[in-house]
């Protein structure tokens, strides 16, 4: 599928069998958010569509999924992991652990095996977006079945914008 236009998120879904549809847009380099232009570009409310950020949580990376409404809370992302400072995580090192560009880092397939939470409030949608690997690109999928493919756990680690 990667060689068909996929990427490794969109190839791993099917491997599992994950129900997921895969919309596309344009991006514009100008861009100064990317969650809001694929927000408006596909004209999904930013509260069913995430962002994925990388932190670093007592010197280990954590991967971060909130509403692209919101922002990430950096001391409830901490807690949750059983840490006690988070911050965000250098870019071009976020980019090094995923394996994926800023603005395209999918919380699924990641290069390395990071721990992933996702806000609880992605259980309030029968489906969410999120990156699918690369900008322009995102996947629609329940939100069970990204906590199960990026084996993440939940809890309310974002802020609302």
């Amino acid at each position: 599928m990667a060689g068909r236009g996929g990427t490794r998120a969109t190839e791993l879904l099917g491997r599992l069998g994950v129900a997921h549809t895969i919309h596309r847009y344009d991006h514009d380099p100008r861009s100064s958010s990317y969650g809001r232009e694929a927000s408006d570009a596909l004209r999904v409310p930013p509260d069913r569509l995430f962002k994925t950020l990388v932190a670093d949580v007592d010197g280990r990376l954590i991967v971060a999924v909130v509403p692209v409404a919101g922002s990430l809370d950096l001391k409830a992302l901490a807690a949750a992991v059983g840490g006690k400072k988070a911050v965000m995580a250098d870019p071009a090192e976020a980019e090094r652990s995923s394996g994926y560009v800023t603005g395209g880092i999918s919380p699924v397939a990641l290069r390395k095996q990071l721990p992933v939470v996702v806000d609880d409030s992605a259980l309030r949608h029968p489906a969410v977006f999120c990156s699918a690997g690369q900008r322009g690109m995102q996947i629609e999928l329940a939100p069970a079945d990204l906590i199960a493919a990026t084996r993440a756990t939940t809890a309310p680690i974002a802020k609302p914008g």
